[in-house]
């Protein structure tokens, strides 16, 4: 009876730290973006009135952007802008930081969730079979397969597969989301071209805009595959050696119903929080993928960004990819504890 009291109040207490860390983690993020960007040696007064400015002008606009006021006050000032949702204008866009985030992030959201589902429906079972033969020849190949995607650059790959995917055997789109005379074309409702172009029913833009995205969504899905393929072959290791396995085959279980039915099925818990890491890896480290395949999503806004001294946008854009990837791995916590009977138990 009194543990039966005491699970509200526990359940009330667990909620409030969450959202305790929650805040603390997204207050640590906004410093860090914050400061890193007052330490960077780029003037963001000269990136708005320019180098040939008179020195009233300079001033003016220092005095007007709260450069006078102390560090910490200034991080006050904007911690407190962004609890509003002001990021701050966009010098090179002339636009509020947050229309710019809200017009790129769906085309991110969009080819990095394509190339997730590409590294989950192929890293999950190429991890599953490493582990299953486990030092044989095929856990060899997958291994090297795996080492590939992490060592060589995703650059490299890019420019690699455009040359000889679309230059010379012309099997794909080249770069952007569409071809030119397609833009514009379909309304925009969600952002995300695929899903626009399907509801206006412009078929013909839906396929050019799957041309354009197979080769990038591939290459970021390769890049989630070694992940997952080779934190699959790890949990897998691990599930394959426990007793339950073992009582399973005695008792004439098939192979495929013991590897899939049982230890894939115990295994895909902790695969719940390698993939959200893998999903906030992809938001993450889209910047040189859309750069290399002229993506119009929050990547290659961050890196115009920074090249115009665009430093309010830069910020803005890592912040908002910071916080996505704080929610998935908080999301993914969650998840597991849902999911996990034995995580259940304890919070009993």
């Amino acid at each position: 009876m009194p543990a039966t009291t005491n699970r509200p109040l526990r359940l009330f207490i667990d909620i409030g730290l969450w959202l305790l860390t929650v805040a603390i983690t997204l207050l640590g993020l906004a410093a860090l973006t914050f400061f890193i960007g007052r330490i960077l040696p780029i003037d963001p007064v000269l990136s708005i009135v320019g180098e040939k400015a008179l020195p009233e002008v300079y001033q003016r606009v220092y005095l007007e952007l709260g450069l006078d006021k102390p560090l910490w006050q200034q991080f006050i000032d904007y911690v407190i802008k962004l609890l509003r949702g002001d990021f701050g204008t966009s010098f090179s866009t002339s636009r509020p930081v947050l229309t710019d985030l809200l017009n790129f992030f769906p085309a991110t959201l969009e080819l990095s969730t394509i190339g997730l589902l590409i590294g989950v429906a192929l890293g999950v079972p190429m991890g599953v079979a490493s582990a299953y033969w486990h030092e044989k020849w095929p856990d060899h190949l997958i291994r090297i397969i795996g080492l590939v995607g992490y060592s060589v650059p995703v650059f490299w790959l890019g420019l690699v597969g455009l040359f000889v995917f679309y230059y010379l055997l012309d099997w794909v789109a080249g770069p952007g989301q569409l071809d030119v005379f397609y833009v514009g074309v379909v309304d925009r409702v969600t952002g995300m071209i695929l899903i626009d172009s399907a509801l206006a029913g412009e078929w013909d833009i839906f396929w050019n805009a799957v041309s354009h995205m197979i080769l990038p969504a591939l290459l970021l899905g390769y890049y989630s595959l070694a992940y997952i393929s080779r934190m699959t072959r790890s949990v897998m290791l691990d599930q394959l050696s426990r007793e339950y396995v073992l009582t399973a085959r005695l008792k004439g279980a098939s192979e495929f119903r013991v590897v899939m039915g049982h230890a894939l099925r115990n295994a895909a818990i902790p695969l719940v929080t390698v993939i959200a890491l893998s999903y906030g890896g992809l938001l993450e480290g889209s910047v040189l993928i859309e750069t290399i395949f002229s993506w119009p999503g929050i990547g290659n806004y961050i890196y115009s960004s920074l090249f115009a001294a665009d430093m309010n946008a830069v910020l803005g854009g890592t912040l908002l990819v910071g916080i996505v990837f704080v929610l998935l791995n908080m999301l993914s916590d969650v998840l597991y504890r849902v999911l996990d009977p034995r995580s259940r138990e304890l919070a009993k």
